[in-house]
Parts: C-alpha cells; structure tokens; sequence
C-alpha cells in the first residue's frame, strides 16, 4: 500500500511538472522588457522539478550571522542536480557553461530566467561573463556560480577559479558559501556517459535520495587584500568541510 501511495506520489509530482514545464516554455517564446515571467517563476520551477526527481533536498542553516539581502553564491559541483537545486532554495540568477542553452526545452527556459552563460574553454568568454555578472550584481540581483570550474568530481577540485571572487571585491557584495553533501554520491555524481538523461535516471533510481546544502556565513571583501586571498580562504573553508562531509 506504501509504495502505490508512493507511485501516485511521484505520478502526480511528474504531472505538475511536465505542465509548469509546458507552460514556462510557451512564456519563454514571449518578448519581455524587464524580468521575464519565466524569471519569476523559475524558483517554483526549479522546486517542482527536485520534487518530480523524488530528491529529499535539505536545507541546513550553519550560519550564525543573518544572510545578507544581496550576495555571491558559491558552491562545489559535484552533480547535476545543483542546476535546479540552488535555485530551488535560493533566489539566484545561475552563471552555467554556454551548453546549457542548447539543452531540449530546459534551454529556453533557463534562458528566459535570466541565465547567465559561459564557455569555460575560452578565456574572452570568461570575462565577458565576469562583467555580465558584475552588472547583474550592480543591478540588484544574487548570482550562483561553481569556483572549480565545473563538475569536477564528487571530492573537491584542486583549486578554485577567481572569478566569483573578483566579482565580490568590484561589487563590494560578499560571497555566501554553500556546501553540497549528497550521501548516495556515485548515484548523483556527474560521470560517463555524462548525458543529462541518464543523470536523471541515476537520481530517481537512487537508494539514497537525501541531499543536504549547507549554508555557511558570508565571505566580506572588505576583509581580504584582493581576490587571491580571498579565493584562498574560501578553498581552505571547502577542504576543511570536505574533510568533515566526504572522508
């Protein structure tokens, strides 16, 4: 009986999701000035996609000081989950590789949401994605991006990229550190055959469907001489939490 209930669970939550989905890619075909229907209807999106994954998505407050209005989000990557789960609990706009935008329908959307986008192999597009992200800073908005450059892995990346933190110290807008723990981490690892559909299946088919998002206390510019200390600390903070999470 538990697991009907659970079927019809996940039959209802895939219903809603395909007909949000349906409906935001008819939104996105929409010219807009200003922030796009599809922008403000993302968040729901994003959640009601972790729900049709069937993800058990917690939120754990490890901060002690109050979140401030505006920040720089930064987390590892270890999945492809954190695409929709970041902004499923947090009101970000993403930075994501230029691929993205070309995926079947989820492309327009993330688009319309005001994704922005970056070609990791090209050093040109990497600072016009700095400066994309610098102007949405200024303009008001909270941006999410991945300092190790991509999936890299389900253990922490070696180095941390510069960019989110060179962001931070031109915006003066502190950087917000989450960590991602997911406890079935070969199931939701970013690995061959690297396909979003597969990744997909690996997600619902786990038997561990628990993933944990710990948010830790702001990173101030003002407290760092430039990017490169403040990169570094933030790697060392990482380590240590990968220390403690995944070892």
């Amino acid at each position: 009986m538990l697991l009907l209930l659970r079927w019809m669970r996940k039959l209802i939550a895939w219903t809603d999701f395909i007909l949000f989905t349906a409906l935001l890619y008819l939104l996105s075909c929409l010219p807009w000035r200003g922030k796009h229907p599809v922008a403000r209807l993302f968040h729901a999106w994003c959640r009601a996609f972790v729900r049709a994954l069937d993800i058990d998505l917690r939120l754990h407050q490890k901060n002690r000081l109050r979140l401030p209005a505006r920040f720089i989000l930064i987390a590892n990557h270890p999945s492809a989950l954190e695409d929709i789960g970041i902004p499923a609990l947090f009101d970000v706009v993403s930075l994501a590789k230029v691929q993205v935008q070309d995926w079947f329908l989820v492309g327009r959307i993330t688009k319309a949401a005001g994704t922005l986008y970056v070609d990791r192999d090209d050093p040109a597009s990497r600072q016009q994605a700095i400066q994309a992200m610098v102007e949405a800073v200024k303009d008001g908005r909270n941006i999410a991006l991945y300092p190790e450059g991509g999936c890299k892995g389900r253990r922490l990346f070696e180095e941390f990229k510069s960019g989110a933190f060179e962001v931070s110290q031109r915006t003066g807008v502190p950087i917000l550190p989450v960590f991602l723990h997911y406890e079935a981490q070969d199931d939701f690892e970013w690995q061959p055959p690297y396909t979003l559909p597969d990744k997909i299946l690996h997600m619902m088919k786990t038997v561990n469907n628990r993933a944990n998002y710990y948010v830790y206390d702001p990173l101030d510019p003002a407290d760092y001489a430039d990017k490169y200390a403040m990169k570094a600390a933030a790697y060392a903070l990482y380590a240590r939490w990968n220390a403690q999470y995944l070892e």
